[in-house]
């Protein structure tokens, strides 16, 4: 199977909270629309420091990670983003894992947006059909 990317957009969840809230209008909400490569390697979001940035997330603690070339690095976690996919969404936390590289849509977000890759067409599908998949607790 090839490089899968995929169109999604990240919005600072602190501030989609503060704007259904009424403390900041919903044209505040920090958000950014980035092309990201599928990664069902990775466990979540991961982010290049210039994101964290933009969309104004703090660092909420490090943690050693394991990158894809298997060296260890100690990486930022930030406060929770909301990942944004066509008429779906999910919340998680980001790893910072370099100052500029690529957005990697992990399987965490992957998972909680309830997509798979097809490897037919390489590309996102709805894990159970089109609608999303609610669970009761």
């Amino acid at each position: 199977m090839g490089t899968v990317y995929e169109e999604i957009t990240l919005k600072n969840a602190i501030d989609v909270g503060n704007a259904k809230r009424g403390y900041i209008k919903p044209e505040e909400v920090r958000a950014i629309t980035v092309r990201a490569i599928v990664d069902t390697g990775a466990i979540t979001l991961v982010i290049n420091e210039g994101l964290r940035q933009q969309l104004g997330l703090e660092v909420e603690k490090t943690s050693e990670a394991t990158l894809g070339n298997d060296t260890k690095a100690v990486c930022k976690l930030t406060e929770p983003v909301t990942v944004h996919w066509k008429d779906r969404s999910a919340s998680c936390q980001a790893l910072v894992a370099s100052e500029n590289g690529e957005t990697l849509l992990g399987a965490i977000p992957l998972e909680g947006l309830d997509l798979v890759v097809n490897p037919v067409d390489q590309k996102l599908t709805g894990a159970h059909g089109d609608e999303v998949l609610y669970l009761l607790l």
